[in-house]
């Protein structure tokens, strides 16, 4: 059995996968231990299955699975961590830009004793603005809310104890977001911060759309917050309208004023329908994600294997 695996989740990389291994082996082949290299295909239309399977060949310390489609990120990075049997896992992206010369330091602080360590960005990639202000955004609102406990400006690099994977396997759920479901196992964590380089070959592996949807499934996944909005919403529509009431109450008792009611009717319904659609909107993502999981279907399928047992 391995000291340590490595788990990658590759769509479309072919440029880059050649020379992430070339650095990946000038990292691992420094170390004192036995490591293993799992790549995922997660149905990539390049040649990327067919480069990973020649690495296999020359060595069988890399391994491969191959999905039958595109599950998407998290459901790859799921399929590797299934397939992973070493004491430590290290999760990573295979555009190298999570730098391998990092592994090192994730170990020292395993070894000191922590069950996770994050590499940490000390900076923020050349994205388009929009990107980055959602992003800072979205970990102001989860933290302020408290809705998880997932670190800031953290990816999916990350070294895991065999123990934390364990328990991180038995959580099956489909809408996943993985940076909050190993934060909310509450291990003791550790960080490695790090400057993040740009993308060199290939496109990004999220779009805007696939960005915004992970967001979501964090802020779903973890949080009934947006189902009291209602309450805090009708509360204070209740407040404004009773506050509209005694002023109109008021003018006619004092000031002797007409108003044609229909006027500030129509402002209202406006104003409640606006908020109507929200509600329906929230509560449509809860009911649409009870759907998603109780039909129970699996979240990737294999295709093939390359130096796996079955």
């Amino acid at each position: 059995m391995p000291n340590l695996s490595i788990v990658i989740p590759l769509f479309n990389e072919e440029q880059n996968i050649v020379l992430l291994n070339e650095r990946l082996r000038g990292v691992l082949d420094k170390l004192s231990i036995s490591w293993e290299l799992i790549f995922i295909d997660d149905g990539s239309s390049d040649n990327t299955l067919k480069t990973i399977e020649k690495l296999a060949s020359e060595n069988p310390a890399i391994k491969a699975v191959s999905l039958t489609r595109n599950f998407g990120h998290q459901a790859a990075l799921m399929a590797g961590l299934d397939h992973a049997s070493a004491d430590a896992v290290i999760t990573m992206d295979g555009d190298l830009q999570d730098p391998p010369e990092l592994i090192p330091r994730l170990l020292d602080k395993w070894n000191e004793g922590f069950l996770v360590v994050y590499a940490r960005r000390k900076n923020y990639r050349r994205d388009h603005f929009m990107k980055r202000w959602l992003s800072i955004l979205f970990y102001t609102i989860i933290k302020t809310l408290k809705i998880s406990k997932a670190p800031k400006n953290v990816g999916d690099f990350r070294l895991m104890d065999r123990r934390v994977l364990e328990e991180l396997k038995n959580m099956r759920e489909r809408t996943r977001y993985l940076r909050g479901m190993i934060s909310w196992l509450g291990f003791s964590y550790a960080f490695v911060d790090y400057d993040r380089p740009d993308r060199k070959n290939g496109q990004a592996g999220y779009s805007f759309g696939q960005l915004m949807k992970l967001a979501m499934d964090g802020f779903f996944s973890f949080s009934r917050v947006p189902l009291r909005i209602g309450l805090f919403l009708g509360g204070f529509s209740i407040l404004i309208g009773l506050g509209f009431m005694l002023y109109m109450i008021a003018d006619i008792l004092i000031n002797d004023v007409y108003y044609h009611l229909y006027k500030l009717l129509v402002d209202v319904i406006f104003i409640f329908i606006g908020f109507l659609f929200i509600l329906i909107w929230i509560l449509g993502e809860y009911i649409g994600r009870i759907y998603h999981e109780v039909k129970g279907r699996n979240l990737y399928i294999v295709h093939k294997k390359v130096n796996l047992k079955d």
